[in-house]
């Protein structure tokens, strides 16, 4: 099934392809192997496209990794929640946005080594908590002269976040924010460790065929569609995605449409997509087809859970 582009995000989306064990994608999306095309580590020709979605499914359904996949913690939500009716004014919202934090208070120690995931529908899993430093240093990396939010302190709570398991309640720092009656509030917990992948990448294939996904930004409500960003060139007409959809995966395949002869320029473009699913996405896993390994969560130029 392919589906329509929702809106474009005018962003620069750098592919965490250490993550996928491939290389970057550049330049414009028609050019074939020997040309600009994905660099990979594998130099075989990767299968028609189709074809790779069957391999990838092939290769998770049923596997040990597949297993470990649902047994962990993996975050499908912004790892900060902000507080009620944030912000006050744009200077507020830029001084989140650009990450610029004052410190004026003491942070607490952590008062237990461990903390636990407790899932809605049933089961839980214990994983070794963050520290209120880390987890402070995680949303405050900017250090301008421009607005900046004032923390006061924390104390160790918990909040409620979208896994792929479903909601969950996690562990979480509770920042008192000065001119705010409720805390910001960021996870006090690392995912769990991503599971050896069952294949490897796709070998050389243009990006018109095939292209790795940028990162996945939202699963609908209902589990019924989800929303990726995918990545072209300055000289098509954009990113699709098709779905392959089992029992157990989810594969999503992206390329790119309408691809140009002629010089180009480099940059990469990302725009968000959202996919249609014949059922709600459960817990099964849902994966990329040209990296072989799940979509990672994350919102670009914002504080997002690590899968590493």
């Amino acid at each position: 099934m392919r589906t329509n582009i929702a809106r474009t995000v005018n962003l620069l989306v750098t592919l965490s392809l250490t993550i996928a064990g491939a290389g970057a994608v550049a330049g414009c999306g028609s050019e074939k192997a020997g040309g600009r095309g994905a660099e990979v580590r594998d130099t075989d020709r990767a299968p028609e496209p189709k074809a790779r979605a069957r391999q990838v499914v092939s290769a998770w359904d049923g596997s040990k990794a597949a297993e470990v996949w649902r047994k962990g913690y993996y975050p499908m939500g912004e790892a900060v929640q902000l507080p009620e009716n944030a912000f006050r004014d744009n200077a507020d919202k830029r001084a989140y946005i650009t990450q610029n934090f004052v410190l004026r208070g003491e942070l607490p120690a952590t008062p237990h080594k461990d903390g636990q995931v407790k899932w809605e529908r049933g089961g839980s899993v214990t994983l070794p908590l963050i520290g209120a430093r880390k987890a402070y240093e995680t949303v405050a990396r900017g250090s301008n002269d421009g607005p900046h939010l004032t923390v006061t302190g924390a104390k160790l709570g918990e909040m409620t976040l979208a896994t792929s398991r479903g909601p969950a309640t996690v562990p979480a720092w509770l920042f008192t924010l000065e001119g705010y009656e409720t805390p910001l509030k960021r996870v006090a917990l690392s995912p769990s460790k991503l599971p050896e992948p069952p294949i490897k990448p796709a070998g050389k294939v243009p990006t018109d065929e095939l292209a790795p996904l940028g990162q996945l930004v939202e699963v609908a409500g209902d589990g019924r569609s989800v929303t990726v960003v995918a990545t072209h060139g300055s000289c098509d007409d954009g990113p699709a995605v098709d779905v392959l959809e089992t029992g157990g995966s989810v594969v999503l395949s992206a390329s790119v449409v309408g691809t140009k002869d002629g010089p180009c320029t480099a940059e990469l473009n990302g725009e968000k997509v959202t996919v249609k699913l014949d059922r709600p996405v459960g817990d099964r896993v849902l994966l990329d087809a040209f990296t072989g390994r799940p979509v990672p969560y994350g919102e670009p130029n914002g504080p997002s859970p690590s899968w590493s």
